[in-house]
């Protein structure tokens, strides 16, 4: 004998009924979600939640940051002397690409010590090498001592290196651009016949006049973030300027102009501040 069950129309009517109180009561729920502080706050990092791009996954922020880089460097494009610098950079960031850069250097000068053997063997060649001496002959050549420039730079490039194992070290790629002035002094190297039969060196050097030129600069350069206060920064800078062409003889009179480039490479370590806000998350 099985048990009664109740009729079909009075278990429906119990389902109705139940699913009108459910239906009251989800407002009420939804009201009391909407209320609580962990769930909004949930719902707004979800908002603004969004992937992030390779290049903006930044361990070194730059923006609203001043920059300091004490830099040494070298003069490559100079054949006649040997160019060493030492100079000062400052900057301020705007973002993460864009900062305003402006270029202190100085380079001294050592007279005969710091020019280069070829200058020796050109006035050996001019003297000896033809029939009869060619004591017109006269290497002029100059020596760039003090410069300095204002410009924009631009860095569109960040990546990273994984050097040993773990160890990621964080680096950007800037353009430069702007302008400036090279104080620059120039010297004639003459054939010395008195210090070749004294057994000195075959090059008399003489003083000539101080210059300064006006000359747009354009560089390139690099950042590697060691921490979050300092990098090491390679950068390398040209200015160009106007001069006159090169005077070989004594009685040549030279008029016509040419464009010159004094190029820096440098190397330093640049300081940020004020120190970066810890991040909350890395990535």
């Amino acid at each position: 004998m099985f048990p009664s069950l109740p009729p079909i129309h009075d278990t429906l009517r119990t389902l109705a009924r139940a699913a009108v109180v459910v239906a009251g009561l989800v407002p009420f729920a939804s009201s009391a979600l909407a209320d609580s502080p962990g769930l909004d706050a949930i719902e707004e990092f979800k908002g603004t939640k969004r992937a992030h791009p390779a290049v903006e996954n930044r361990f070194f922020l730059k923006e609203g940051r001043f920059e300091f880089s004490p830099t040494i460097g070298y003069v490559p494009n100079n054949p006649y002397a040997r160019r060493y610098t030492g100079g000062v950079q400052l900057g301020y960031h705007f973002g993460e690409t864009i900062s305003a850069q402006a270029q202190v250097f100085y380079s001294p000068d050592l007279g005969e010590g710091d020019v280069k053997g070829l200058v020796q063997i050109l006035l050996d060649r001019a003297y000896n090498g033809n029939t009869e001496a060619d004591d017109e002959f006269q290497q002029p050549l100059d020596k760039v001592g003090l410069g300095a420039d204002f410009g924009l730079a631009w860095a569109p490039f960040y990546g990273k290196i994984n050097l040993v194992g773990e160890t990621v070290l964080n680096m950007d790629v800037y353009f430069y651009g702007g302008a400036g002035m090279v104080s620059k002094k120039n010297y004639i190297a003459r054939y010395d016949e008195a210090g070749v039969a004294a057994g000195d060196n075959n090059m008399l050097l003489e003083p000539g006049a101080n210059e300064v030129k006006v000359a747009p600069y354009v560089g390139i350069g690099q950042n590697y973030f060691l921490n979050r206060v300092m990098a090491f920064k390679i950068d390398l800078r040209a200015a160009f300027y106007v001069d006159n062409k090169p005077q070989y003889h004594v009685n040549d009179t030279v008029t016509e102009q040419r464009l010159y480039n004094n190029v820096i490479a440098s190397g330093g370590l640049a300081f940020f501040f004020p120190n970066m806000k810890r991040r909350l998350y890395e990535f």
